[in-house]
């Protein structure tokens, strides 16, 4: 790690030194995707890890180099920090210039006793619930995460490989219990190998998970995936872009079944014309489906 850079060098760096790798995709990103649009106020989810802390940079010098208004607010939850990660915390958005407002939490013990070996699935779950209420409160539409494009291949892996289904991360998409709010993942072009150049780069030393629970675990299956792809990439040029293409390119016509709208299709359900126009004849089959099983 680098000593710290000044903070005009780290802001001037996003748009000279890493305009390519990371300027240009998080604008490409937002351009492609449509992830904001004048008049917007978006809640940035400031975890203090790496990818938050770039984030929130991203969006301070969009703002300042943009062509339309929009309003920020910067969110940190703290789900039972210990006091120096806390500390580290804001001794990093205060050095990056980051105004994050603060808001307690008991999430690491909660997920802990309700989940007990797998916490980190409900802890996820109730940071988005409590991130959508603080971003509620403060009149925001949207909220920000800092997921990237390792992020976006890794899930796509891990769905295939353990959960039998194809399904990747989404660059935005509406919330199902908070109306009118949106989640959006501005980084979703970016590569972590950038991010981390960057951060070393800084000198800034961002937070980890930082949760004592997960800490005693093992097995993570997403660094399993993280390594498989690493593997696959010495083997097979480009792998991990045909990995995020293979989501922009899925054929109907050559795959067994898909699922939309929470509706199941098994590919006999449109083989035929007379499936298509016949819905009975749909019907008949779904119901044998479900007596085989």
């Amino acid at each position: 790690m680098e000593d710290k850079l000044e903070l005009k060098e780290i802001e001037r760096s996003i748009i000279k030194k890493y305009r390519k790798k990371i300027w240009s995709k998080f604008v490409k990103g937002i351009k492609e995707y449509e992830l904001i649009e004048p008049g917007d106020k978006i809640a940035i989810a400031v975890s203090g890890g790496k990818d938050s802390l770039l984030l929130a940079k991203l969006f301070q010098e969009l703002r300042r180099h943009g062509q339309f208004e929009f309003d920020l607010e910067f969110i940190a939850l703290d789900p039972g920090y210990h006091q120096d990660v806390r500390e580290l915390l804001i001794e990093n958005c205060e050095y990056l210039n980051i105004p994050i407002k603060i808001f307690e939490t008991g999430i690491f013990e909660a997920a802990d006793r309700i989940a007990g070996d797998y916490p980190c699935y409900i802890c996820a779950r109730m940071r988005r619930g409590a991130l959508y209420a603080r971003a509620e409160e403060l009149g925001c539409n949207k909220v920000a995460l800092g997921h990237h494009f390792n992020d976006v291949i890794e899930t796509t892996m891990l769905n295939v490989l353990y959960s039998g289904n194809f399904k990747t991360m989404l660059p935005k998409l509406k919330s199902d219990n908070f109306e009118n709010m949106e989640l959006i993942r501005p980084m979703y072009l970016i590569e972590e190998k950038d991010i981390i150049r960057f951060t070393n780069n800084s000198g800034i030393m961002p937070l980890n998970c930082a949760c004592m629970v997960a800490a005693k675990r093992i097995g993570n299956k997403r660094f399993e995936i993280k390594d498989l792809i690493e593997d696959l990439k010495k083997n097979f040029n480009n792998v991990d872009k045909s990995i995020f293409r293979a989501a922009q390119n899925v054929n109907l016509d050559g795959v067994l079944g898909f699922e939309k709208d929470r509706e199941k299709y098994f590919f006999l359900d449109y083989y035929s014309e007379e499936d298509l126009i016949n819905p009975e004849v749909k019907k008949e089959r779904k119901d044998k489906k479900t007596l085989n099983e």
